[in-house]
């Protein structure tokens, strides 16, 4: 069995050889930036103990109806996060793998869960940047009155945290006058407005279609994905294995690997980057 140490060197240098990067990451990307781990309803409750005293788990916060039925508790929920991500810094293996992504001829794109627009704000190019569940930093019309989908700058949501509501004025649409809501893909979610997500997904599938046609030896380093929703997981794999490439997996509880091919880091979002991009 492979140790460690001798797996970090193998990672190594699969990125020293490595003409293409693929980042994909999971909500472990940003515990080392400070943000809550939601794993389970132990970690969302210790986020938010308001809510863990009405008994609601995430999947049932993080649910659209809530935008109905009391959109001041919906929007403490959600503008209490808007203001974390703005305000948190990405931590070092942001930077890292940037400043390795500069350096490859066949460049990154970045596949992501996280609707917190950390990778953006570290500098990726937000035109090679898939969010899979869309963005926080995104509005819509809650009822939808329309496909319109427009960004989040200059919108401010004051929220008690005493009392765990939002206070007026909530964000509206501009289009209707209907409370507006984050372009995000919640639980039960059929009012979602998928088409800002599925023009990255086009994006991502135009540029690993280049990696392929021009041979460029690709590497998948995938951080803090989780197999609770596995899709960041089965997505890594799968471009991995249609590309010809390597996959690196870096999750402190769940770094199991299916192929022999690929490296396994029971590490840390920081702590592994730092480890295969000293």
């Amino acid at each position: 069995m492979a140790t460690l140490q001798t797996t970090i060197e193998r990672a190594r240098r699969a990125l020293r050889e490595a003409e293409a990067l693929l980042i994909t990451a999971g909500a472990g990307m940003g515990v080392d930036s400070g943000l809550p781990d939601f794993r389970g309803n132990s970690g969302f409750w210790r986020a938010y103990p308001a809510i863990a005293r009405m008994g609601q788990s995430f999947s049932q916060m993080a649910n659209p109806v809530w935008f109905d039925r009391d959109p001041t508790l919906a929007w403490a929920f959600y503008g209490h996060r808007l203001n974390l991500y703005r305000q948190t810094r990405p931590h070092d293996g942001f930077s890292r793998l940037l400043d390795k992504a500069h350096r490859l001829p066949g460049g990154c794109f970045v596949l992501t869960s996280n609707v917190d627009g950390q990778f953006q704000k570290a500098g990726f190019d937000a035109d090679r940047v898939e969010e899979c569940h869309g963005s926080i930093h995104h509005l819509q019309c809650s009822r939808p009155c329309s496909d319109e989908i427009e960004n989040a700058d200059g919108t401010e949501v004051r929220v008690d945290l005493g009392r765990f509501r939002a206070l007026p004025p909530l964000p509206e649409c501009r289009r209707c006058g209907a409370v507006a809501r984050p372009n995000i893909l919640m639980f039960g979610d059929d009012r979602w407005l998928p088409e800002r997500t599925q023009s990255q997904t086009e994006a991502l599938g135009e540029w690993l279609r280049g990696v392929i046609l021009g041979k460029q030896r690709l590497v998948v380093v995938e951080i803090g994905a989780g197999l609770a929703i596995p899709t960041i997981r089965l997505r890594s794999e799968n471009h991995a294995r249609r590309a010809g490439g390597q996959l690196i997996r870096i999750n402190p509880r769940d770094e199991a690997v299916t192929s022999p091919e690929d490296m396994a880091l029971p590490l840390g979002g920081a702590e592994g980057t730092a480890a295969i991009l000293p």
